[in-house]
């Protein structure tokens, strides 16, 4: 039976609960990486190694994601994920060695990276069915959380609390808001497939050139975000000379417009189109990269990285929404979000390697070019309906459970 939109509407409460969860963790632990550097006495090319172990762990486990995500459903996978990320996020708290970080960031990497895809297999999911451009709101409550979690972090570090104590009780309010979010769920498997069609897809390639395509974009959109939390900050310190909080305040600049650029993406890809506002937001972050590096002027420089962050936020939850479109959603939003991550190992060597032979700023100058790119290719991630299987029981079925969520639609107002 199809679900009527109230219900859908839920789900997606639900989903960003989750979203908010998984990015008030990662910017709890990011909030006390010096505390745990000076607790370990960890030189920064020891703890770079360690926080490359967790980078990969995400790798490893996103691809199986989707399957297991189809297998078990997506309420079972964040369960089991989103469970074990709190909770070694809570023995983080413990390490004594840099053995013991190294391996706590590698199997943190593996839970969280699945906990990603997992919510977003159920996120798309839901915006699918009710009709509408969700993912950019579920991936402006993951930013917000992640800001809530470094703010709450920088009070806790303020105060004298200790990060193991600090970790210990924000992972106990993240399996809270957690457990809140998943009664919302709905069962993404529910009423389908037909057996029939359980085969037709079973031989549907997952890789297709549209979701290569997609991958791409995901890609450089991912390196030119990257790049802003790797290297904004320190290329104003260097560049323009200012204050260690003048240049965090520049990448605060950065997030927050993030946020807000995707707390309105909504509306903006519904009202654009989802492909219309790729190549908008790739434009945008030609002009905001170029205003925030040619400029001697911090003024303009701080408006560039606005600019550079409202152009870029909405490309990721646009190629989630678009792998989700696909005949088999679930393991192609694993297939694209792992290429989204590979960002991991491509953006921060590629630019940091360009300084040392160019200069930051120059090598910054990269980042157009990427953002071109995310324009020309923005094609690939119009709004598509793959056809449903050669049946005429199924034809008049789907039919049917696009008619309920069209009708359940139109009653929002």
């Amino acid at each position: 039976m199809p679900l009527d939109y109230r219900r859908l509407r839920k789900a997606a409460i639900g989903t960003a609960l989750v979203f908010t969860a998984s990015g008030s963790v990662l910017g709890t632990w990011v909030s006390r990486l010096p505390a745990v550097r000076d607790h370990l006495h960890a030189s920064p090319a020891q703890l770079g190694g360690a926080l490359l172990a967790m980078g990969i762990g995400s790798l490893v486990s996103m691809p199986t994601t989707g399957h297991l995500c189809r297998r078990f459903g997506t309420r079972t996978m964040v369960i089991v994920t989103a469970a074990l990320s709190v909770l070694i996020l809570a023995a983080l708290g413990r390490v004594d060695s840099l053995l013991q970080l190294t391996a706590g960031l590698f199997a943190f990497g593996l839970t969280f990276g699945s906990w990603d895809v997992s919510m977003n297999v159920q996120g798309s999911a839901a915006e699918t069915r009710a009709g509408r451009q969700w993912m950019p709101r579920y991936h402006a409550c993951w930013s917000a959380g992640s800001i809530l979690g470094a703010s709450v972090g920088a009070l806790a570090a303020g105060a004298g609390l200790t990060f193991g104590t600090h970790f210990a009780l924000a992972a106990l309010g993240a399996a809270v808001v957690v457990a809140v979010g998943l009664s919302m769920f709905i069962d993404e498997r529910a009423g389908q497939p037909t057996r029939h069609e359980e085969r037709a897809k079973s031989k549907t390639r997952i890789v297709s050139k549209r979701l290569i395509m997609v991958g791409l974009v995901v890609l450089f959109a991912t390196v030119i975000e990257g790049a802003a939390s790797d290297w904004l900050a320190i290329f104003l310190a260097d560049f323009r000379h200012v204050s260690d909080a003048s240049a965090a305040l520049g990448f605060t600049i950065f997030a927050i417009a993030m946020t807000v650029g995707r707390v309105f993406g909504t509306p903006i890809t519904e009202r654009l189109g989802r492909a219309r506002a790729v190549r908008i937001g790739g434009l945008l972050g030609v002009v905001g990269v170029l205003l925030t590096i040619l400029p001697p002027v911090v003024g303009f420089n701080f408006a560039g990285a606005l600019v550079w962050a409202a152009g870029i936020c909405l490309v990721f939850p646009a190629g989630v929404s678009a792998a989700g479109e696909s005949a088999r959603p679930a393991e192609s939003i694993a297939m694209v979000t792992t290429i989204g991550y590979g960002s991991i190992l491509i953006g921060p060597p590629m630019i940091g390697g360009l300084a040392n032979l160019i200069g930051l700023n120059r090598a910054l100058l990269v980042l157009v070019v990427l953002a071109a790119l995310v324009a020309i290719f923005a094609p690939a991630l119009k709004e598509y309906r793959p056809a449903p299987p050669e049946s005429a029981d199924l034809d008049r079925d789907d039919a049917g459970e696009r008619a309920d969520v069209r009708v359940a639609g139109g009653q929002r107002g």
